[in-house]
């Protein structure tokens, strides 16, 4: 809405999800600048990027496990002619909860990133939602921005600074370095706090996966010398794959990906899934604990 009103380019187009993702006053404010296109986001990206061509900044909206159907037209009709389409992905990870496996889409993160050109943000609360939102909405550029559905502690201000394509330190420590994003950096800085006294535990909020900051993780992995990285993700292809890809070639240190092991998650609600699945702060201490050994 902030956006609506600073440029009338932007556009939202919805997959019949307008009041789960709040679209709602948007489209009352701006009812020529919604438009709705049912349940076919292969279409959608279609208008999308037509309204891209012609200069609109169209944000596409809809659950995170629905775009893998439009992969091809993510592809071509916005990666390879490289319009300015922003997909805004909601409901994302096992923080779905009861709505299952169907519904937690838990491989988008590896998808997206090895399309070339598109950028990969995961905010890890409401407020830098809110400014990562802003952000790329001046990136000329595909973008990929992945939401969570639950509601989780808002731990950021709005005076947190936030720039694309640079990773937040949150904590600094010098003897382990955690790297998370999305709901699971409030995790690990609950887990850094509960150490405090044995480990000196540095926690680097990783939102913007690509284009990855290498200088940040690479300065902070040579003085921890051991790293962990968090996601509410799959283990393979995700934002800890990234960070390994950076390290491995630059500064090979021992690193543990904490992360959903090859697997579909099942139906219950976030908080048990993320302690059945290991990713829980308890999770996260024991990690820590058995590298810094």
């Amino acid at each position: 809405m902030e956006l609506g009103k600073q440029d009338e380019r932007v556009v939202t187009l919805s997959a019949d999800l307008s009041e789960s993702l709040s679209l709602d006053e948007f489209k009352k404010l701006f009812p020529k600048r919604y438009l709705e296109c049912g349940i076919a986001e292969q279409n959608m990206l279609e208008v999308a990027a037509g309204l891209a061509a012609v200069g609109k900044i169209p944000f596409a909206c809809t659950f995170g496990c629905f775009w893998l159907r439009a992969i091809d037209q993510i592809r071509v009709s916005v990666c390879y002619s490289n319009f300015n389409v922003k997909l805004i992905s909601s409901h994302c990870g096992l923080a779905t909860g009861s709505d299952g496996a169907t519904h937690q889409v838990l491989e988008d993160i590896a998808i997206m990133r090895v399309l070339p050109g598109m950028n990969v943000v995961t905010p890890c609360d409401y407020e830098e939602a809110r400014k990562a939102t802003l952000a790329i909405a001046s990136l000329q550029a595909p973008v990929y921005l992945r939401l969570a559905r639950q509601k989780k502690a808002v731990f950021t201000t709005p005076t947190t600074p936030f720039i694309f394509g640079k990773a937040q330190i949150f904590r600094t420590g010098k003897d382990i370095t955690v790297v998370a994003n999305g709901v699971l950096v409030y995790e690990a800085l609950l887990a850094a706090e509960k150490l405090k006294g044995q480990l000196d535990v540095e926690v680097i909020n990783l939102s913007t996966i690509k284009p990855i900051d290498r200088e940040t993780l690479i300065e902070s992995a040579k003085k921890t010398g051991r790293v962990i990285t968090c996601e509410d993700h799959q283990v393979v292809g995700g934002m800890g794959s990234a960070v390994v890809e950076v390290l491995a070639e630059a500064c090979p240190v021992p690193i543990k990906m904490i992360g959903v092991q090859d697997c579909f998650g099942e139906s219950g609600s976030a908080e048990e899934l993320m302690q059945k699945y290991g990713l829980s702060v308890e999770r996260i201490i024991e990690e820590i604990q058995k590298i810094a050994r």
